[in-house]
């Protein structure tokens, strides 16, 4: 393991997902770089199916982290210095290397074109891949001690892929993928070919409107439950102050779903991270 490693997964972060390494900004030394490793890690997993043309390579790639995580070829491993940075975090701070094997499994679900079934179905992939993130965030923050965030990681999880994906619904609809539960959209008499034509209609709105109101009440009990954390814990759920803000953004702009998300510049994220981590020490 170097230094190195480290600056290289920081730099791969900010190039792969830029919310999620404003959000490391207000961490400290050990634990940024921690953190960054970790979120390092799923920015290049998250990023699998934009990379390869059909499942089989996605598959390969999924499948080297795996071997990576289960200690299997280990020299080779550690010469990709994301990996090494990712390796070096998980010894020192206790990570649970079949927490991030259960995440690669539920990417798997990314490689391909089923729709999101159900709720149900939604929220248990957002708890593997999001969720864990914010639980093993605040483990790093607790010096790899096992600690109880339960409805503050779950709740915030959900909130942050419901959001995510209603800000990239045009997105993944021009790709033939539905990322929301279809059964919301069934429900409204919503058909997958005026999805994937981007075809609005009065069904297609509501059942957006449905899902943004879910998203609402994920991030007030997230909000909620983030009180009553120790304080040295909730930096790890900072990235609650940037989503709230992209949630206003969605709920004002016009009736266009399938056009891209309004977002904030980086300067105004960085100051609602700041403030948010400041007004909760």
């Amino acid at each position: 393991m170097s230094a190195e490693s480290f600056v290289h997964a920081a730099d791969a972060l900010r190039s792969g997902d830029r919310d999620r390494y404003l959000s490391t900004l207000v961490l400290t030394g050990a634990h940024r770089d921690a953190v960054t490793a970790l979120y390092a890690f799923n920015a290049d997993v998250a990023s699998t199916r934009e990379r390869v043309s059909d499942p089989a390579p996605g598959e390969i790639r999924l499948q080297w982290w795996s071997d990576a995580l289960d200690g299997e070829g280990h020299g080779a491993v550690r010469q990709n210095p994301v990996a090494d940075a990712l390796l070096d975090t998980i010894a020192r701070y206790n990570i649970p290397a079949g927490t991030l094997l259960r995440l690669l499994g539920a990417r798997r679900f990314d490689l391909y074109d089923d729709p999101m079934p159900d709720l149900e179905s939604f929220e248990g992939y957002a708890g593997e891949t999001v969720s864990t993130l914010y639980q093993l965030a605040a483990m790093i923050l607790n010096d790899g001690e096992t600690i109880e965030t339960g409805d503050a990681a779950g709740h915030l999880g959900v909130a942050h892929a419901m959001i995510g994906h209603l800000r990239g619904f045009g997105h993944f609809a021009a790709q033939g993928r539905i990322m929301l539960p279809w059964t919301i959209f069934a429900a409204n008499g919503v058909q997958e070919g005026e999805i994937f034509a981007g075809t609005d209609s009065e069904g297609l709105s509501e059942a957006l409107g449905q899902i943004s109101e879910l998203a609402s009440g994920h991030l007030i009990k997230a909000e909620t439950a983030i009180a009553n954390l120790p304080a040295h814990l909730k930096p790890a759920f900072a990235p609650i102050a940037v989503l709230k803000a992209q949630y206003r953004l969605l709920e004002q702009r016009s009736r266009a779903p399938f056009a891209a998300a309004p977002d904030d510049a980086d300067w105004r994220k960085i100051t609602r991270l700041a403030w948010w981590a400041w007004r909760n020490r």
